[in-house]
């Protein structure tokens, strides 16, 4: 089955309307002894497909959450970043950090996740935040974490580290307008809780 991050959006509707198929395996099988047996294969068949079906309609969403973000500034719409950092990385279960780039009218450029954790932490590198920001010649940044653990208030180290990233990309002219934190189906915002 084709990654469905390297398919086109039409490519992406068609598998989310297209039906199931049906193998001529399952419609040649007819016995009643094998009866059990193919229900149990087509339960976890309509499971695999049920899940196919959810990551590709969270694909598209993604794209149409990104799409309005490229289109007008994330400042004026943040609850479209919010419903796109939920989407993104609610259920994981372990830390990422991504840091969404923007341009001077604060439109996206791309968001990436640039470090990846375990349950409870991940080690983020200034230099390397830094690096990436100048190489896509963004003006200001958006930071996300999600906490696996389902509690999205920031930790002192979150804290610590948004000043580390904010003073580190001050000396590139780069600024940094949020940090929001994940978890579950909420998001804390560091500038809302005066924290930037």
């Amino acid at each position: 089955m084709k990654d469905i991050s390297s398919m086109s959006r039409s490519e992406l509707v068609c598998e989310l309307i297209a039906s199931s198929p049906t193998t001529t395996e399952e419609s040649a099988e007819s016995a009643p002894n094998h009866a059990n047996a193919r229900d149990s294969r087509r339960s976890g068949t309509r499971d695999a497909l049920v899940s196919h079906k959810l990551a590709v309609a969270r694909e598209i969403l993604l794209r149409d959450l990104a799409e309005r973000m490229k289109s007008e500034p994330v400042l004026s719409s943040p609850g479209t970043v919010r419903d796109w950092l939920r989407l993104r990385c609610a259920n994981l279960e372990h830390e990422v950090f991504i840091v969404v780039l923007l341009d001077a009218q604060n439109r996206l450029i791309e968001a990436q996740e640039l470090f990846r954790g375990t349950l409870s932490q991940t080690s983020v590198y200034p230099r390397e935040v830094v690096k990436y920001t100048l190489a896509r010649n963004a003006a200001a940044v958006l930071f996300a974490h999600n906490h696996p653990s389902g509690v999205a208030e920031p930790s002192r180290a979150d804290e610590l580290l948004t000043q580390n990233l904010k003073s580190a990309l001050a000396l590139v002219d780069v600024r940094v307008l949020d940090h929001f934190v994940v978890a579950g189906m909420n998001t804390v915002s560091f500038a809302e809780k005066g924290l930037i």
